[in-house]
C-alpha cells in the first residue's frame, strides 16, 4: 500500500532543543496563570494557544534564532491573557506562513491544500480577514501542480464576504508594523529544514516576512486586529532582534 505523502504544515516539537522546552512549559504556565486569575478552560486554553502560535510564528519568520520565539512567547502570553485575541484565526495564519517559509522542505500535498482551505474560510468566518489571507495566498503562491489555484479562488470568497467580527487590539499591530522595514530586509538563513536535505531557503524566509507584514498592514488599514495578534508579537520579536543585530 502506498504511503501518504509528507505533509509540509505538520513541524515535530523535539524537547532535545531547548526553544521547544520553552514553548511547551511556557504555554502550561499560561494555562495555568489564566485558570488562577479566574477564567474559563475556554478562555485559559485560546490565552496558552496564543502564547504557543507567537512562538510557533517567530520560529517561521526567524528560523536561525530560537531567542526570537523565546521572546516573542511572552508577548503572546501577556496578549492571551489580557483578551486581545483567540488562538483559531492564529493557525491558519501559521500554516500559510510555515509553507511560504518552506521549513519544513517538503512541498504542500493536495491533502495540504485542502486544510489550507478549510483553515481560510474557518479563519474568515471569525471575522478575520487579512489572517485568512495567508493559507489562501500560499496555496497559490506554493503550488505543486496549476490546478493548486482553485483553493485561493474558493478562499477569496470567504475571505473578503465574511461575517463581521470582533476588531481586536491594534496597538500590538501599530508596533509590529514600526519595526516591519527591519524584518524584510534580505538576511541570510542558515538553519536546515526539518526533512529536507538542504537549508530553509533566504529567499522564501523573505516572502514569508514580507506576507506577514502585508498582513498586519492590511490588519491595520482595515482596523482589524483579530487574527493578527500573535503575528504580531512575532514580527515585532523578529524586528527587536534584527534592531539589535542588523
Amino acid at each position: 500500500m502506498a504511503s501518504l505523502p509528507v505533509s509540509a504544515l505538520a513541524r515535530p516539537l523535539d524537547l532535545r532543543y531547548s526553544s521547544n522546552r520553552v514553548a511547551l512549559v511556557g504555554a502550561g504556565v499560561t494555562l495555568v496563570l489564566a485558570r488562577r486569575r479566574g477564567q474559563s478552560w475556554g478562555r485559559a486554553l485560546d490565552a496558552a494557544g496564543l502564547a504557543f502560535l507567537a512562538w510557533a510564528t517567530a520560529r517561521e519568520l526567524d528560523p536561525d534564532h530560537p531567542v526570537t520565539a523565546n521572546a516573542a512567547l511572552p508577548l503572546g502570553a501577556v496578549a492571551g491573557l489580557a483578551g486581545l485575541d483567540t488562538a483559531l484565526p492564529g493557525l491558519g495564519a501559521l500554516s500559510g506562513l510555515r509553507v511560504l517559509a518552506g521549513t519544513t522542505g517538503e512541498p504542500p500535498t493536495v491533502l495540504d491544500h485542502a486544510a489550507m482551505l478549510a483553515q481560510t474560510a474557518l479563519t474568515a468566518a471569525t471575522g478575520s480577514r487579512s489572517a485568512a489571507l495567508l493559507p489562501g495566498l500560499a496555496a497559490f503562491v506554493v503550488r505543486p501542480t496549476p490546478t493548486a489555484a482553485v483553493p485561493v479562488l474558493g478562499a477569496s470568497v470567504p475571505a473578503w464576504l465574511a461575517r463581521s467580527g470582533p476588531t481586536g487590539s491594534l496597538g500590538p499591530l501599530a508596533a509590529a508594523l514600526a519595526l516591519g522595514p527591519l524584518l524584510v530586509r534580505p538576511e541570510r538563513v542558515t538553519s536546515e529544514c526539518d526533512r529536507a536535505p538542504r537549508q530553509v531557503r533566504d529567499q522564501d524566509v523573505r516572502r514569508a516576512r514580507i506576507a506577514a507584514f502585508a498582513a498586519l498592514s492590511l490588519g491595520l488599514t482595515q482596523r482589524r486586529a483579530a487574527g493578527l495578534v500573535p503575528l504580531a508579537c512575532a514580527v515585532l520579536s523578529v524586528g527587536v532582534r534584527r534592531l539589535r543585530q542588523p
